[in-house]
């Protein structure tokens, strides 16, 4: 009898919950407009995008996202209008209905089914979020919202089909030289220099990839008082006795996307996040905490990708002009043949430090549009490494990038000093150059 009763109040209780209410669905919440940027970073981690690239699919992604959104609010101004080769936006129908949210997911899926590989993932999730905006839209604006974002998914396209990008995917490999301080490829894995064309490509906001040159790095000398050998030995030293703090520094920015792991014979890779997708994480984070709407939300993601994008630009540019050699290769030249740094080394020149670079202009457009001194944990890594970290503010956070690369054994100082120097120009070039608002 017990028995009997026990299956019937299990049966009541399921009956309870399978008759529950679904959770209304909102079409005009601002999470939207993160789980979107959300999706497009997993595949842009499985589909392991070089740094440089990657910032590019989250520049024309989300610069689409924020010109279908803005109209929202009639005060919020388009980028687009403001910057390089994109040709007029389309404009919604007077005195009809849109959801800018949906248009704004459109867009931005639109473009990104045209810049990366694995279409069929950002597919599924486009359809099941779309279903859920039909069954809580009429007709007419669903449809309306739909036409809007795939119009002005295609003015962003022609301009991408036309960057320089396409253009350059069939370049000969780049294996640097034998010369004194010059790149060559590095251990463990001996890999060609990434995407040694960058600074050819057509930036957003800035005026060229030269616009912030950087002095030459230290010119080699075997003198050991020489700068050039004390920064290898400043870097060696410290290395070999990195305290907890600075390896917890070093691993929490290492982002780098594709690690390969040595067991023996055995090889194996880790895909993570991107620096730019660990920025992209922080502009989540800070529209959060400043429970942002969802056109100042879209509007802080194109921001961060116009200042990463062009930084990445900059930076690259200086890199191959210079191909400068990593400490690696003059540590075991010179000082121990067989030492490697925490980190593995990325396959490309030394100075400056990239990341220090997108990290400092992503920084300086953070604080600019949610303050200089906002506190706040990061925990775009949490997911992917199980690591949290809490900052002062977005410079202190951009600061830290730029130590962790020295710490890691994979950066100079002086190159991670003038990353952050010229990411500081980008960052302060794109702001003074564009009006947000009316």
């Amino acid at each position: 009898m017990k028995l009997i009763k026990f299956i019937l109040l299990f049966v009541a209780a399921g009956a309870i919950v399978g008759c529950a209410p679904k959770k209304p669905f909102n079409v005009n919440n601002p999470e939207i407009l993160h789980q979107n940027e959300d999706a497009l970073t997993q595949v842009i981690i499985y589909d392991v995008f070089t740094p440089p690239v990657a910032s590019r699919i989250y520049g024309y992604t989300s610069l689409a996202a924020y010109e279908a959104m803005r109209f929202e609010d009639p005060k919020y101004l388009s980028l687009t209008a403001q910057i390089k080769g994109f040709k007029a936006m389309p404009q919604p129908e007077k005195g009809k209905t849109y959801n800018y949210t949906l248009a704004a997911t459109r867009a931005l899926f639109e473009v990104g089914r045209h810049v990366v590989f694995s279409k069929d993932t950002l597919k599924k999730y486009e359809d099941n979020l779309y279903a859920k905006f039909k069954d809580n839209l009429d007709d007419d604006t669903y449809n309306r919202s739909m036409a809007f974002g795939e119009a002005i998914s295609k003015v962003i396209i022609k301009r991408a089909d036309f960057d320089n990008y396409p253009q350059t995917r069939g370049k000969p490999k780049y294996l640097g030289h034998n010369g004194h301080a010059e790149w060559r490829p590095t251990p463990p894995d001996y890999l060609d220099g990434v995407e040694y064309c960058w600074g050819t490509m057509e930036p957003y906001a800035i005026e060229s990839s030269k616009q912030f040159p950087l002095p030459h790095p230290p010119l080699y000398s075997e003198d050991k008082n020489s700068v050039y050998y004390k920064q290898a030995m400043e870097v060696y030293q410290t290395n070999k006795s990195l305290t907890p703090e600075q390896k917890t520094i070093a691993l929490f920015w290492d982002d780098n996307p594709f690690v390969v792991q040595h067991d023996g014979h055995i090889m194996y890779a880790n895909k993570k996040i991107t620096p730019g997708g660990h920025w992209m994480g922080i502009t989540a984070i800070a529209c959060r905490q400043a429970k942002a709407g969802s056109v100042k939300t879209a509007q802080a993601y194109a921001l961060t990708t116009m200042a990463l994008f062009d930084s990445f630009i900059c930076s690259w540019e200086a890199k191959y002009q210079y191909s400068f050699i990593r400490p690696v290769s003059v540590i075991n030249e010179t000082i121990d043949h067989y030492w490697l740094p925490l980190l593995q080394t990325p396959p490309f020149p030394e100075y400056p430090a990239g990341h220090a670079c997108i990290s400092m202009a992503s920084a300086t457009v953070l604080s600019k549009l949610f303050g200089d001194n906002v506190a706040f944990m990061d925990t775009t890594e949490k997911r992917y490494i199980g690591l949290t970290r809490h900052f002062d503010s977005f410079q202190k956070a951009a600061e830290e990038t730029a130590v962790s690369r020295f710490y890691g054994g994979i950066h100079f100082r002086n190159s991670e000093h003038m990353g952050s120097v010229q990411g500081k120009q980008v960052g302060e070039f794109i702001l003074s150059k564009l009006k947000l608002t009316k």
